[in-house]
């Protein structure tokens, strides 16, 4: 399995032996997945982690009537489903496949036995879960102080990295989930981007074509 190696990137596991990381490796597997799989849903009792090999995995959250919002997107190296290792807790949200993907899954048992036997890796966890929480203070920050054009702007930069041109790896419903907002208001702001000269758009594909403004709109 080729594609274990990429364990050794994971920020998680940096600190373990090489006989701690043989350990993970031999309960490693691998899973292939189709655009709409579900790896896990929310609330389902948490038994392994998981990190992306290829293909984008949404993390979403939905309300009672059951919308959506995409909360993160995970790509190659990403870890999911960590915190339930160390609460033991339900899932806090679903992890979908947006397109063809593989990721790896490791049980908890071998990385509690891992911890248990070496407390001080417990650091390493603390510095991942605070990288979390940063996250989760910027976006609920955007969600106050950015409003729905200013979000699309950030989300379109974010999915389109130091690239000008790209295709957009998610669906306009699930633009929409990660910006928080109607698919409507969405296409509204991308049709002022447009409209504007920032960006060009031919349905699923984009060209980013001022990206100072659209940098700009995004703060």
């Amino acid at each position: 399995m080729a594609e274990i190696s990429l364990l050794r990137d994971v920020p998680l596991l940096h600190d373990l032996t090489e006989e701690e990381m043989g350990q993970v490796e031999a309960a490693t597997t691998t899973l292939d997945m189709r655009r709409g799989d579900l790896l896990f849903a929310e609330e389902a009792e948490p038994t392994e982690l998981h990190v992306v090999v290829s293909g984008r995995i949404a993390i979403s959250k939905r309300s009672v009537d059951g919308r959506e919002s995409m909360v993160a997107l995970m790509e190659r190296g990403d870890l999911i489903g960590e915190m339930g290792l160390f609460d033991g807790l339900g899932r806090s949200a679903e992890a979908r496949a947006l397109e063809s993907s593989q990721v790896l899954t490791i049980p908890y048992a071998p990385l509690k036995a891992i911890y248990e036997a070496r407390p001080q890796l417990l650091w390493g966890v603390v510095e991942l879960l605070a990288g979390r929480l940063r996250n989760t203070n910027t976006a609920l920050a955007d969600s106050v102080f950015l409003d729905v054009t200013g979000r699309t702007a950030k989300r379109l930069l974010e999915l389109a990295g130091d690239d000008d041109e790209f295709v957009l790896p998610i669906t306009q419903e699930e633009l929409a989930g990660m910006v928080g907002a109607s698919r409507e208001r969405v296409n509204k702001a991308i049709a002022s981007f447009v409209r504007l000269g920032w960006i060009d758009q031919r349905e699923r594909r984009y060209r980013i074509l001022n990206r100072v403004e659209l940098d700009r709109r995004a703060l």
